[in-house]
């Protein structure tokens, strides 16, 4: 499955944007993450369409995402032998989890620990306790590698669009102003202003209830460039 080498894949900053590693590359290194992806639909890609077009009147250099997904660990260092005991152990602790429905319709902003990129994300709002269920059994695993377990209290979102360096100010700040007035009933409400933002498109957005609840059929597991799925009942 992997011949004859350990090297994990050489790391370019200008093929993706510019975005700095978490960790230094080590021969021998790979990065791994564990994920439930989203297939994502055309009206989908419209509503995305029409959040990213306002965004980047106030951030030019946001992006959109090319794949989407929701996070059920960091990005940590795996050895090259331990990948398939670990994709192995992830397999035997989710062999009993059953799909399940989740919702992901509140718009908020992220940025990584370091403070290098920025995302907007739509953060998950019903069947959170399932995805924690998930993680627990997650970090169990990581935990018998010794590596590092998810955040505390996460909060659980498919990353939109990202860009480089930390602009909360710019998205938090002139946004707020115009979408106030497109959230006048949640600023009532004492919404956090990052809840608040966009939520106007989303929430007008035609049938947008049923377009952002999903089903979480899969877990994925990411070490280099090699990818394993494991299905849920």
């Amino acid at each position: 499955m992997f011949p004859g080498t350990e090297e994990g894949p050489v790391d370019d900053s200008a093929k993706h944007g510019g975005r700095v590693r978490t960790f230094p590359h080590e021969r021998g290194n790979w990065a791994t993450h564990v994920y439930v992806p989203y297939e994502a639909g055309e009206e989908f890609l419209d509503l995305l369409d029409a959040l990213l077009c306002r965004a980047q009147t106030y951030v030019p250099r946001l992006v959109r995402m090319e794949a989407f997904h929701l996070s059920l660990s960091q990005s940590v260092v795996l050895r090259h032998h331990w990948i398939l005991p670990f994709v192995q152990a992830l397999k035997d602790r989710v062999a009993s989890f059953q799909r399940f429905c989740f919702t992901a319709d509140r718009v908020k902003i992220y940025t990584n620990q370091e403070k290098t990129r920025t995302f907007v994300g739509l953060e998950v709002t019903s069947g959170h306790a399932h995805f924690l269920d998930l993680v627990a059994e997650v970090d169990r695993v990581m935990e018998e590698f010794d590596l590092s377990t998810f955040y505390q209290d996460p909060s659980f979102h498919i990353s939109l669009a990202w860009c480089v360096g930390d602009a909360r100010l710019q998205m938090e700040g002139p946004c707020l102003q115009e979408l106030q007035v497109n959230s006048w009933r949640e600023s009532r409400a004492g919404a956090e202003p990052e809840v608040m933002l966009w939520k106007g498109i989303v929430d007008e957005f035609e049938d947008s209830e049923m377009l952002l609840r999903a089903y979480a059929e899969q877990i994925r597991c990411k070490s280099g460039n090699k990818f394993f799925s494991m299905p849920l009942k």
